[in-house]
């Protein structure tokens, strides 16, 4: 064993984990600087092994690269733990091995795409002055690895073509699978994770992501993949086993699309859209335009760039209101009626509209959902709609089902988060007629699949989340509305007048590295084993736990159930609910919160709706932040009540390096007399990590500082300067 080496050992001895945690960490980091195969990856972590990067190195060991949600997802790097050829590798193999022990190996082939990812070091993990083999690598890169394991274990590919035009989306993959008969598929993304994120998410033959328990039979084949057979990409041609997706697939996507038209008359609202650097073009943009609506992209956004160099926080995610500040002010600024964002993979869907007023509101995932279904069921006869059905998870609104079952028609609403579970319905459905006792019937009365994090599907045709479908039918609702005088928010408003304003409010917490992934499961045991009694001032009433095998959702399947599974809801008085559970795809804790109240009637005034939203939108509040404090304390970790407004996307140890260290030495600087250009440069520095956009990341914090603190006054101006809060409020004043 080398020195650095040595130290390396001697710094896992010392970290916070359990001992099998840092003999696994170490074992895998022995394992693969002795290993052939990886030495071109040897310089980048001689360099990390010398500099004592030890934190990073255990990060990138501890563990291998769990196959999660429906497949591998996170940092690109070096490690078991870190998205790279060889994890991309086994995760490939492991599904060909799959392939074969269920006889499907001699079918027809898999279809591949891929985002418009590239690995540039971002986070600055390492030097830069040593070859990196990883930098510069493209989704469309990986994916070609892919297509040579694919090759090599006999299986052909059909491959998306590439270039500005060429991007297949996720949903559009899932269609191309069952139009072509295919095996199963591979999309190369990480979805809206950061850009130096990378992810293989693998689908079946439905053109669906598997769930329990072949997802168990296929991430244990992954699990025991140590080896891979593989040819080059130049080969895997050559042999006749990589070809195009037949462009005729695009323009069939296209049409299915075209075709969930309800009043192709309607195409007044004039649409400002972005994909956020990503590959929406191909398919929202195009989609609406060939419907014939007035659609401009943001010029700024439209170029693919895995970057995603013009988004805040580089977060490409319509679920982060900032993400879409660009597209709505440009949207504002040209007169346009709906302002439209995708993220990189074009599954999920971001929406901003305006009032009479033209002051824009952002909606969340769960506002959509609920126009869309509006829409959807006022389009339906009313003696057709018992046929009809609505599908969502659990974490999504529960006023969803409340108005699908309020005008007439079927839903299921309890099923645990990922879409592949709002896809299963649909097989059962398609299979059998029902879904369990709660549906029964076709595929003809689908109507809509939603969850609250922006995911929408509206044809039987794709199953995932498609942003597509749900933008024309928005458009079209748009239009409607735009001809009668009245808008989106508009209806949203009498919606929750005729059916019960819900708040809903959500808090991630992201926890990084082996401590963070324990921390995460330690607040869900003991949340489990010794429930909280009182959220805020509410009563807890029950606990659901989906684990009870005792209870509706019957006996757990398999390990991957389990974890799927890993969700506690916590029904309060008043019909409140706040639901705990971790991320399947990243290192978060996410905490849902609802709070229900009656119907108002069509006839009650704006202001007592008004009165109504700020209410309940407070409670919500005080319920997430409560259950936050609450959930931390359980693994000994207190932030003052300020710093919970720091941005979700800031992980916990930098909140409570905030908290504890850079506030506190900022406002006794300031205190002291120094200016704020005096301390700009330190505050620069310190917060570096946070990226470009710091200030937005933490300036509701520090006014939050500012309002519970005792601050003077100068200092109070000096903060509010330093951190533009005085900006933000007025930008947030126009919407």
């Amino acid at each position: 064993m080398t020195d650095d080496l040595k130290k390396t050992s001697e710094a896992f001895s010392r970290m916070d984990v359990p001992a099998e945690t840092r003999s696994q960490a170490l074992a895998n980091l022995e394992s693969w600087l002795d290993d052939g195969r990886f030495q071109d990856t040897r310089p980048q972590l001689g360099y990390l092994l010398q500099a004592g990067q030890y934190d990073q190195l255990f990060d990138s060991f501890f563990r291998h690269i769990p196959f999660g949600t429906s497949g591998r997802r996170g940092p690109v790097g070096y490690g078991t733990n870190r998205f790279n050829p060889f994890t991309l590798g086994t995760s490939i193999q492991g599904h060909c091995d799959f392939l074969q022990t269920r006889g499907k190996k001699n079918s027809p082939g898999v279809v591949i795409a891929y985002d418009v990812r590239v690995f540039n070091d971002i986070r600055e993990t390492y030097n830069s002055l040593i070859p990196n083999p990883l930098v510069g690598m493209l989704s469309e890169d990986f994916a070609r690895i892919a297509a040579g394991i694919y090759a090599a274990n006999g299986i052909r590919v059909w491959f998306a073509p590439g270039g500005k035009d060429g991007y297949v989306t996720t949903p559009e993959l899932s269609f191309a699978i069952r139009e072509l008969g295919a095996l199963g598929g591979l999309n190369v993304s990480a979805s809206h994770n950061h850009p130096d994120d990378n992810g293989a998410k693998i689908y079946n033959a439905a053109g669906a992501q598997a769930v329990s328990p072949l997802d168990q039979e296929l991430a244990e084949s992954v699990e025991r993949t140590t080896s891979i057979s593989s040819i080059s990409w130049d080969e895997a041609v050559a042999a006749g086993l990589a070809k195009p997706i037949p462009p005729e697939i695009h323009e069939r996507y296209i049409e299915t699309n075209l075709a969930i038209s309800i009043h192709p008359s309607a195409r007044s609202a004039r649409i400002a859209f972005t994909p956020l650097h990503g590959t929406g073009r191909t398919s929202v943009e195009h989609a609406l335009k060939k419907a014939g609506f007035e659609i401009q992209c943001l010029p700024s956004q439209e170029e693919p760039d895995g970057t995603f160099p013009t988004v805040p926080f580089h977060s490409a995610n319509p679920e982060v209101r900032e993400s879409m500040d660009l597209v709505t002010g440009f949207a504002r600024e040209e007169g346009f009626d709906l302002a439209l964002a995708t993220d990189p993979d074009a599954d999920r869907l971001g929406v901003a509209i305006p009032d009479d007023e033209d002051r824009w509101s952002f909606l969340d995932g769960n506002q959509i959902g609920l126009l869309l279904a509006a829409y959807l069921l006022e389009s339906c006869p009313p003696e057709e709609r018992g046929e009809r059905f609505c599908v969502c998870t659990t974490v999504t609104t529960s006023l969803l089902p409340r108005l699908v079952r309020g005008m007439g028609a079927q839903s299921v609403n309890d099923l645990p988060t990922g879409f592949k579970y709002i896809c299963e319905v649909l097989r059962s459905i398609e299979e059998h007629g029902h879904y369990k006792e709660k549906i029964r019937g076709s595929l003809d009365g689908f109507l809509l699949g939603t969850e609250e994090s922006h995911g929408y599907l509206v044809t039987d045709s794709v199953r995932d989340k498609d942003a597509t479908g749900a933008s024309l039918l928005l458009a079209e609702f748009a239009s409607r509305l735009k001809e009668h005088g009245n808008t989106l928010l508009g209806r949203l408003d009498k919606l929750y007048l005729e059916f019960g304003y819900t708040a809903t409010r959500h808090a991630s917490t992201v926890m990084l590295g082996a401590r963070g992934h324990l921390n995460i499961k330690a607040i869900q045991a003991s949340l489990r084993s010794s429930p909280l009694k009182q959220i805020g001032e509410k009563a807890v009433e029950n606990l659901i736990d989906y684990m009870d095998e005792e209870g509706s959702f019957g006996p757990i399947l398999s390990d991957t159930d389990r974890t799927a599974r890993d969700i506690l809801e916590f029904r309060l008085a008043d019909g409140a609910r706040v639901i705990s559970r971790p991320s399947g795809t990243e290192p978060k804790h996410k905490i849902y919160v609802e709070v229900l109240s009656d119907p108002m009637g069509v006839g009650a005034p704006p202001e007592a709706l008004r009165v109504r939203k700020s209410e309940s939108d407070a409670t919500a509040r005080n319920l997430a932040d409560d259950f936050l404090t609450q959930m931390l304390d359980r693994i000994g970790i207190s932030l003052p009540p300020w710093a919970l407004d720091i941005s979700d996307l800031v992980p916990l140890e930098w909140k409570q390096d905030f908290a504890g260290s850079v506030m506190p030495k900022l406002v006794s600087e300031l205190t002291a007399g120094k200016s704020a250009g005096e301390v700009e440069e330190w505050v620069d520095q310190r917060l570096g990590k946070y990226g470009a956009d710091w200030r937005l990341l933490v300036g509701d914090a520090v006014s939050a500082y500012c309002r519970q603190e005792p601050v003077g006054p100068i200092v109070k101006k000096t903060l509010e300067r330093l951190f533009d809060i005085e900006s933000r409020a007025s930008s947030r004043e126009k919407d």
